[in-house]
């Protein structure tokens, strides 16, 4: 970083003996080195500093150029406008699908209604095609 020479740091090393002195050497070299490295901190904390500057600005200029080619994209493939939704012909007599079976009504032997007499008349609601067929097991 310096090039500083191995013959260059022997002679400092030795003066340094000289004029401080043997006593007060390792003292000095305590202070000297806690000083070098808070400078070597404070250093890395600007560099770091720096580099997480330059990382936003590249990420700040990377997303700019996603936003103008996501536009560009979407200009060239724009999703067609959306057709109007047109009535069906259903007429007014029909009635609305239901997603719900309506429950059918069958005289059972064992059910008695709430007048306390047995039934002996036909179900209220025929049953049709399309709805499921109860077995008396009973009469089988």
């Amino acid at each position: 970083m310096f090039n500083v020479d191995p013959s260059e740091f022997l002679l400092v090393a030795f003066i340094a003996l000289v004029v401080i002195g043997p006593k007060d050497l390792p003292k000095a070299m305590r202070f000297i080195g806690h000083w070098v490295g808070r400078a070597r901190a404070v250093g890395r904390q600007f560099r770091s500093g720096f580099d997480e500057m330059v990382r936003e600005a590249e990420l700040a200029e990377m997303e700019k150029k996603w936003k103008a080619e996501n536009e560009r994209i979407m200009r060239e493939h724009a999703p067609p406008p959306p057709e109007p939704v047109a009535l069906a012909d259903a007429s007014v007599d029909d009635p609305a699908p239901s997603m719900v079976q309506q429950p059918q009504l069958i005289d059972h032997p064992s059910v008695v209604p709430s007048d306390g007499e047995p039934r002996d008349e036909q179900p209220a609601t025929p049953h049709t095609a399309d709805a499921p067929t109860v077995i008396n097991r009973a009469e089988s």
